[in-house]
């Protein structure tokens, strides 16, 4: 039986039982989830946000005080100004941003924001954020390049879960956003930000 012929099955009601209860049986044989190694929990996440379907850039800092350094790095990559959206969050406050242009209210064509993420998920490569006074949520969907620091990394999305009060909202990203609406041809940034690039705290 051809695909088509298998998808027009399904939509009359012909579809054997023999062929539902094998399609069944077939995705229980893969894992629910992928197994992330214990001891490769910050490898396998690394290497998920270099997967072409999450297209992120990677790099590395000891402490906060190294941001603005790297961020300059990254600026200089790209050829963008020192001009940078940050959110109001006091753990900031200990960086040297001599040499930046920094401003806390993103606009429609904002070049880049910064973000500090709750954690990054070793299984899918996401990052997990949450809102509040000092982390705003627009900036990350307005600006073209998203800067996100990562200070810690869990193995798999249930160990994200929110310990006690949750905020009034948290949101998963995994990779820049993307869609193949237009004539079938895969477009980066198309409702959101075009590039994401992850610096991995500690």
């Amino acid at each position: 039986m051809t695909a088509r012929a298998d998808i027009l099955a399904r939509l009359t009601g012909t579809a054997t039982p023999a062929g539902i209860a094998a399609e069944a049986a077939a995705l229980l044989i893969a894992p629910e989830r992928p197994r992330v190694d214990p001891a490769q929990v910050e490898e396998t996440f690394l290497a998920r946000l270099t997967l072409s379907s999450v297209a992120a850039t990677v790099d590395r800092i000891a402490t906060l005080a190294d941001l603005p350094a790297a961020i300059a790095r990254y600026c200089a990559d790209q050829s963008l100004p020192l001009t940078l959206c940050v959110p109001p969050d006091p753990r900031l406050g200990q960086c040297d941003w001599t040499g930046f242009t920094l401003h806390d209210r993103a606009a429609p064509d904002e070049p880049a924001a910064l973000a500090i993420a709750r954690c990054g998920v070793a299984e899918t490569g996401s990052l997990v954020f949450e809102t509040g006074a000092a982390a705003p949520m627009l900036p990350n969907f307005l600006a073209l390049h998203h800067i996100v620091v990562v200070p810690q990394v869990v193995a798999y999305l249930e160990d994200a879960t929110l310990p006690g009060a949750h905020p009034r909202a948290h949101y998963w990203v995994t990779g820049v956003s993307g869609t193949t609406d237009i004539e079938g041809t895969y477009v980066r940034g198309a409702h959101g930000p075009r590039f994401l690039h992850v610096i991995r705290l500690g």
